[in-house]
């Protein structure tokens, strides 16, 4: 074999080198310190990104909440028990996203939205990531259409528009998740898809809920994600933040969207938990002092688009629960102070009988208004005054027994418009059946009913609305235009009614 000449293993040297191709890979990787309920605090990730996957091996992920000098704080979104000091931690340089889109409709589904229900796997051809920033100001455009819930109380007294945060606020068991699930069945036939996120709630308890919704047709336009109470703290902290990533890509294609946040007091105290766990200074009540941003980046992101943006909605009722009617409380006051108004809900008129228990003196709706429909304005204008005054008078004739005829008179109205506000649970009205309620109000032809006769009343009425051929034409096109009639055209069909009801 002949030997190779010196000039002969240059160039074959040189050739190698010209053709060798690096390829280095660098991982960022850290260490578990320490880990604790739903947290981990790992050493060493220098890369790591605010909201970053990390990999903690055998499929366990988990997001970085907090960004510090040397560490960084992570929630862990499984169970964290196989998690121990000293295991390797890797970056995997992607937010964390959720499935979402029209697969997803009539689903139960957990915070990374997957499927909880037994159905097969969810197979979604988009993701968006959880962490948005909210539309600008110049996106978008003021409240104008109504969101009708099909409750009499709120659509005159408390009127919701698409777009619009209204928050429901009272103590537990006082119907605020039933004023909710009647919104979202309202829905039907409306072209608005509807997302429920259950915070904190029983399984049980969400279980009622998708066969009350399944029961009324509800569930194929109705999204729900459970973030039940037997779970870890940073599901139920995901839990909403995937429910307005989900209505964003509704709202985006030019959609409109109902999102429920039942509820957001045990949103906070999740965070809280989170928190204290990663040693967060704790601030009033142990929050911490980022808690009122918590809540508001969240609710910002209910909005109503300009046209040019397509023109879809999210509109946002999110669900606080008091104790002993405490409204002044730290999370109430921060969740009043990022919404568009409340719907206060009253142990004492729950109690009462007078359901749904709405408290019209510190209830209030800062932009419904201009998304309320002329018919149902024009009925209500002095509802709010007349209850006023009622309240007002009852208390005070508790005192004393001579009373004039003026006040006989308003103490007289007042029983029977808290009367005609009464609704069953689940039995929603059209506007057109509304408008006529509370006309006979208006114009005086409950005066002489007696106040036990009223429910009656209502019911055969809506009955009437449906047998008499022009008192039909009439609600259907006050159903359809959401005008008010000529005056003497409602006037009549009344008439007609209440002299066959006498």
């Amino acid at each position: 074999m002949a030997k190779l000449r010196s000039s002969e293993i240059a160039g074959l040297i040189k050739q190698q080198i010209e053709s060798y191709k690096s390829e280095l890979k660098t991982d960022s990787v850290g260490t578990v310190i320490r880990v604790g309920d739903g947290i981990a605090i790992v050493h060493g990730l220098d890369d790591a990104m605010s909201g970053e996957l990390l990999d903690f091996g055998s499929d366990i992920y988990g997001m970085v909440l907090n960004l510090e000098q040397d560490q960084v704080g992570v929630i862990i979104l499984s169970q964290t028990t196989t998690i121990k000091e000293g295991d390797t931690v890797t970056c995997t340089g992607l937010i964390l996203e959720v499935p979402v889109g029209e697969e997803l409709l009539g689903r139960v589904v957990n915070s990374l939205g997957i499927a909880i229900d037994g159905k097969p796997a969810i197979v979604a051809k988009k993701t968006r990531a959880v962490e948005q920033k909210a539309s600008g100001v110049m996106a978008r455009q003021s409240v104008s259409e109504p969101m009708q819930t099909g409750i009499k109380v709120l659509d005159a007294l408390v009127p919701i528009g698409r777009g619009q945060r209204e928050l429901i606020i009272g103590d537990r068991q006082t119907g605020k998740t039933s004023i909710a699930i009647d919104t979202i069945m309202n829905q039907k036939d409306q072209d608005v898809i509807c997302i429920y996120v259950a915070i904190g709630q029983k399984e049980s308890t969400v279980r009622n809920v998708v066969e009350v919704l399944e029961e009324a047709g509800a569930m194929p336009y109705t999204i729900v994600i459970s973030a039940s109470s037997s779970l870890p703290a940073p599901m139920l902290y995901l839990a909403p933040y995937a429910g307005v990533t989900m209505a964003e890509e509704f709202m985006y294609s030019g959609k409109h969207v109902l999102i429920i946040y039942d509820d957001l007091s045990k949103h906070a105290v999740a965070y809280r938990e989170l928190s204290l766990l990663l040693r967060r200074p704790p601030g009033r009540e142990a929050f911490p002092g980022d808690v009122f941003y918590l809540h508001s980046r969240l609710l910002e992101r209910a909005s109503k688009l300009s046209d040019e943006f397509g023109g879809g909605s999210i509109t946002a009722l999110p669900i606080i629960e008091t104790k002993e009617g405490d409204i002044s409380a730290y999370i109430p006051t921060n969740v009043i102070s990022i919404t568009d108004g409340q719907i206060f809900l009253q142990t004492n008129l729950f109690y009462s009988g007078i359901r749904p228990a709405i408290d019209a003196g510190n209830s209030v709706s800062r932009v419904g208004g201009a998304a309320q429909t002329k018919a149902i304005k024009k009925v209500s204008g002095t509802l709010r005054l007349n209850l006023a005054s009622y309240r007002e008078l009852e208390a005070f004739t508790q005192f004393g027994s001579d009373l004039d005829e003026s006040t006989k008179t308003t103490l007289e109205r007042g029983r029977r418009t808290v009367e005609i506000l009464k609704q069953g649970l689940h039995e929603n009205l059209t506007v057109g059946q509304m408008t006529f309620a509370l006309a006979s109000l208006k114009d005086g032809f409950l005066d002489d009913v007696k106040i036990e006769d009223v429910r009656r009343y209502e019911s055969e009425l809506y009955s009437f609305l449906e047998t008499d051929k022009s008192a039909k034409a009439l609600k259907d096109s006050i159903n359809q235009t959401g005008k008010y009639p000529a005056e003497e055209d409602v006037k009549d069909v009344l008439t007609r009614f209440s002299r066959q009801f006498a």
